[in-house]
């Protein structure tokens, strides 16, 4: 009940579509019981003799302006019902998006791209089917129901209450299937997600499926992902092919005693054949609805599973969030400071103790030391992507959890290790952290980051298009175009994780160059396994188990026995 409720709260942002297609809905219900009674009367009409064929004229185009206005009504049912049901998903798909994107990255340490690309698109869809098929013929096949046994009770009580007979046993049957026949469509929906996320997965890595020759293989991990999709339908189709029957045999059986009675009390006298023709007439209403329940069901089953998906997506909690007296940064000197920091990604299991350290504006502080110290995590409590779990991060002496996100992150601009490019062209991707630049600024910025050569050498310059994730680039181009980047957003801090990791000399040469060029006009928080691109930092890190176990410069950490001189001595 409550998930119903949290979606009749969706549906009401939409209420005026709703409004007018549930009036079309009531009158085309109120029309549909009206031309049996019609028929009743034109029945009785036609056993008093041919005198009265000027009524049953008058009947007849009576019914037809009733039939003609059930396709007015009908028209406006459905159409208006399907408008506000795709604004709402339109609607529907974009908040889902957006709550994904302002989560904070420990929410997708356990969640796959496929996984959520459904719930953004598949699952939302569900929603279409609810709201513009699934109830409106449930309120619509209620209000009929109700509607057909009030006539019944008026023309013959006791049959009308023979009618009703089998009811009872559908809808104890309906809530049994709807108990069974959900687990099995839940299953579906994550199934769904499953071979999208293996799908998005392998194209994405498609270059490594061809040439390590693993095509066969990822085509059974497929072909698993997709049979889970298919054990669940079959489970679930199982049930509602077994249900459908059963409904559809209390509905003739319903039809059977009402036919068996009514002929038994027709011969009796006790019921006119113009009643028999209107019960008749009645019972088509009445038992159609009935006989639909079961696919009614199934739907409503299935746009449920995919409802739950999606409000679990809207409701997941959201760690990183402004305080409620946040303040906007204008604009930071770039002071940083970590205060007694400590972290840790699962409970037990520190990530970082205890980390204290200062940088002044315009200082480069190096972090350096083996893998899955905690280096880039570090990085990442600056821009308050995670909280610390002990101690306070701090930009010129305020701490980040006092200030709004959006103004705390527009002060820091990243390069990280694997530059994600996007399908657009070089100046798109390098105008992407100021979409208003201009040109002139994009080519400076591209100069500072001694790309632009490079990009003036290709054909269309800074028109070419870098493909799906830089894929048209070198690996040092892309990092020189995401140095751009960072450099255009003119941030008082720049972050840069691994800069230089899988160029070449020559490559790394130019991107030191372009760091160099850097340093002094912004704060650098640089992490490097490469030492040489970080032998001019004023502070160096050096990190080991989560702490920092020695600092200093390059030339002071030299003269000191210890983890630097020994990775140093490695590099040669």
């Amino acid at each position: 009940m409550k998930l119903l409720w949290r979606l009749a709260r969706e549906a009401s942002r939409f209420k005026g579509l709703y409004a007018v297609s549930i009036l079309s809905m009531l009158l085309l219900t109120g029309i549909a019981l009206v031309p049996p009674m019609l028929l009743r009367e034109m029945t009785q009409l036609l056993e008093a003799g041919t005198e009265e064929m000027g009524q049953i004229m008058r009947l007849a185009l009576l019914l037809l302006g009733l039939y003609l206005l059930q396709v007015l009504f009908r028209f406006l049912n459905i159409y208006l019902a399907h408008i506000a049901a795709w604004r709402m998903v339109e609607d529907l798909r974009v908040r889902v998006y957006t709550k994904i994107q302002s989560l904070s990255m420990r929410y997708f340490h356990d969640k796959q791209t496929g996984d959520l690309m459904s719930r953004v698109v598949n699952d939302t869809a569900n929603f279409e089917s609810l709201y513009a098929h699934i109830i409106p013929e449930m309120i619509a096949n209620v209000l009929t129901v109700i509607g057909v046994v009030v006539i019944l009770l008026l023309l013959n009580v006791k049959l009308a209450l023979l009618t009703c007979i089998p009811v009872p046993f559908i809808i104890a049957g309906g809530w049994v299937f709807s108990k069974k026949i959900r687990p099995y469509f839940r299953e579906a929906q994550q199934a769904v997600a499953g071979v999208n996320a293996k799908i998005q997965d392998n194209f994405s890595g498609i270059s490594e499926i061809q040439s390590f020759g693993r095509e066969t293989d990822e085509t059974k991990a497929v072909r698993k992902e997709t049979n889970k999709y298919t054990k669940s339908i079959l489970h679930a189709l199982k049930l509602s092919n077994f249900f459908h029957p059963l409904v559809q045999f209390f509905s003739s059986a319903g039809t059977v005693i009402v036919v068996g009675f009514g002929g038994w009390l027709a011969f009796r006298d006790q019921l006119t054949v113009a009643d028999i023709v209107a019960f008749l007439l009645y019972l088509g209403l009445f038992y159609a609805p009935i006989s639909g329940l079961a696919q009614l069901l199934e739907n409503m089953q299935s746009a449920y599973a995919g409802a739950e998906r999606v409000v679990a997506v809207l409701d997941a909690e959201q760690d990183i969030k402004d305080a409620p007296n946040a303040e906007d940064i204008q604009s930071a000197s770039g002071a940083i400071e970590f205060r007694n920091v400590s972290f840790r990604y699962e409970e037990n299991i520190p990530v970082l103790k205890n980390v204290s350290f200062g940088c002044q504006p315009g200082q480069m502080v190096a972090l350096v030391g083996p893998t899955g110290v905690g280096k880039s995590t570090l990085t990442q409590l600056v821009g308050r992507f995670y909280d610390p779990d002990e101690g306070m991060v701090l930009l010129d002496g305020k701490d980040v959890k006092t200030v709004t996100v959006a103004s705390l992150r527009s002060q820091i601009a990243p390069v990280l290790q694997d530059t994600f490019l996007f399908n657009g062209t070089l100046a798109e991707n390098i105008a992407y952290s100021k979409p208003d630049a201009p040109i002139e600024e994009i080519i400076e910025a591209s100069k500072a980051a001694n790309i632009h050569e490079t990009i003036m050498a290709m054909p269309d310059g800074y028109e070419t298009r870098v493909g799906e994730r830089g894929l048209r680039l070198s690996g040092g181009q892309k990092q020189r175009v995401a140095i751009a980047r960072a450099i255009l957003r003119k941030a008082p801090v720049i972050i840069l994780d691994e800069a230089t990791a899988s160029v070449d000399t020559e490559t790394e040469k130019e991107i030191q160059a372009a760091i160099a060029g850097l340093h002094k006009q912004h704060t650098i928080i640089a992490i490097a396994h490469r030492l040489s691109t970080i032998r001019r930092a004023d502070l160096i890190l050096v990190l080991e188990n989560g702490e920092i176990v020695q600092r200093g410069t390059h030339e002071e950490l030299m003269g000191q026995p210890g983890l630097y001189q020994r990775l140093s001595l490695i590099q040669g």
